[in-house]
């Protein structure tokens, strides 16, 4: 089994008394981990990619993203049945807060998925073309498929702007014009619409623009089960992880209370991923929930999230694969997710593995993670430390 805390990895905090998020939480269960098993530095993020779960994804699943990666939309695409020929470009589409000038909240105060269907709808009615489709996702991440398209055009992922005037960050390249023009004409649509209405009225802010990015096309990977000899899973809400299994082959049921974002079940996804090691050898849990409270600025939710995870997903995980002689667990971050910057970086991220080798690590953290002196870099051979273990 893998277990992804998303964004997990940072710097230390001056709130935190000088420590990371992951040295100031309370983490038993990944603790014991690191002590009795492997620990180290693995580079998910190779030096000419950015740095995103997309990217680490498909590292982290055994596929090296310099070989496989053809964007962060098409993987999202995926997950929710898109059918994309050759010619087909998909952009993840944004629901976010935006006053014409600045953007001010890249998730619209996390949407809701019932929300954004309504507000997904009209854009697809008033905007969408024979080429031009857009199709409801999660919350506030959705997809457009532009049909014959092309992907030549130089796009921003809006958490790395939060705060900032949108104009440099709008698209630029081929088409820049209709991308920009659909992406405005989205504010004019949504901005006085009843949905955005009442969440003004209840003190929220309004998901009243779209923002296009991560494009790219189809994206084809071999098969896991014929890489690795095994059938597995994917237990995850956000679009992405969920898609990028997909590809590899890997199943992704759905789980109830899973919403990609704090509020989210972590013990349900514990639970799920319980019943499908029943049925195949490998499963990838995915919990988005550090990288939410890092895009958000608050040291203390990310504190909060990764003792969430630890204690409801880790725990309950590493005692049931204790039973097995030959069980594995591998716990990560995916990337860093900076408070300081809210965005993401591509420093090397720490793992631990449970299994029959020590390094010498007494925690998990980024600081004993690098102690132990085990650095790999092709972060996409991670697999390997559990199917060769």
């Amino acid at each position: 089994m893998i277990v992804i805390m998303d964004g997990a990895a940072d710097e230390p905090q001056a709130e935190l008394g000088g420590l990371t998020p992951l040295q100031a939480a309370k983490t038993p269960n990944c603790d014991a981990i690191a002590r009795e098993g492997m620990c180290g530095l693995a580079k998910t993020i190779p030096d000419e990619m950015e740095p995103g779960s997309d990217v680490a994804t498909l590292s982290i699943l055994g596929y090296d993203p310099r070989q496989y990666h053809t964007g962060r939309a098409p993987l999202e695409a995926a997950n929710l049945d898109i059918p994309l020929n050759s010619q087909d470009v998909a952009f993840r589409c944004n629901l976010v807060t935006c006053d014409g000038r600045t953007l001010i909240d890249y998730a619209a105060g996390e949407v809701s998925t019932a929300e954004s269907k309504a507000l997904i709808g009209v854009i697809n009615e008033r905007l969408g073309t024979r080429l031009v489709q857009f199709y409801t996702g999660v919350s506030y991440r959705h997809v457009m498929v532009w049909r014959e398209g092309t992907p030549e055009v130089k796009t921003t992922p809006p958490h790395d702007i939060i705060g900032r005037e949108i104009e440099p960050y709008l698209p630029r390249g081929e088409a820049e014009e209709m991308l920009r023009g659909l992406m405005f004409d989205s504010l004019e649509l949504l901005d006085g619409h009843e949905v955005n209405r009442r969440r003004r009225d209840e003190g929220k802010p309004p998901a009243n623009m779209i923002w296009l990015w991560g494009q790219g096309r189809a994206c084809v990977l071999p098969s896991f089960a014929l890489q690795r000899g095994t059938p597995g899973a994917v237990i995850a809400a956000v679009d992405l992880v969920r898609g990028a299994g997909k590809c590899a082959g890997l199943s992704a049921p759905e789980v109830a209370g899973a919403t990609g974002n704090l509020e989210t079940d972590f013990g349900a996804k514990a639970r799920a991923a319980e019943a499908e090691l029943e049925r195949v050898d490998f499963v990838l849990v995915h919990v988005e929930a550090p990288d939410e409270a890092s895009h958000q600025g608050s040291a203390e939710r990310k504190v909060w999230a990764i003792e969430q995870i630890d204690r409801e997903v880790v725990g309950p995980i590493r005692e049931w694969l204790l039973k097995y002689s030959d069980g594995r667990l591998l716990v990560l971050a995916d990337h860093y997710t900076k408070l300081a910057t809210r965005t993401h970086d591509r420093e090397p991220i720490p793992f631990a593995v449970m299994g029959p080798r020590r390094d010498g690590a007494e925690a998990f953290d980024e600081q004993n993670a690098a102690s132990t002196g085990y650095f790999l870099e092709e972060g996409w051979r991670l697999p390997d430390l559990l199917f060769e273990a």
